[in-house]
């Protein structure tokens, strides 16, 4: 397990939620902290691949949108995108 020090990091941006969230993190075990942070990184890393994808191909997204709108006028969309 990581040293156990108690201190508060505020970096300008973060939400109250985060720093809770980090805050809870940090109890875990460096296993469990490195899992969670592998979490969030492969998370954060596919959002800016999408982001630059649609950056470069507005129509990408329209076209998405037009599907998304098209399933849920059919009744076919479902909560959570599955």
């Amino acid at each position: 397990m990581l040293a156990s020090v108690d201190f508060v990091c505020y970096v300008k941006g973060m939400t109250r939620l985060l720093e809770d969230a980090l805050r809870k993190v940090g109890k875990l075990s460096e296993d469990e902290q490195n899992g969670l942070a592998g979490q969030i990184l492969e998370t954060l890393e596919d959002e800016e691949a999408w982001a630059k994808t649609l950056r470069k191909n507005p129509a990408k997204l329209r076209k998405l949108a037009e599907k998304a709108l098209d399933e849920h006028r059919r009744g076919e969309a479902r909560p959570g995108g599955g």
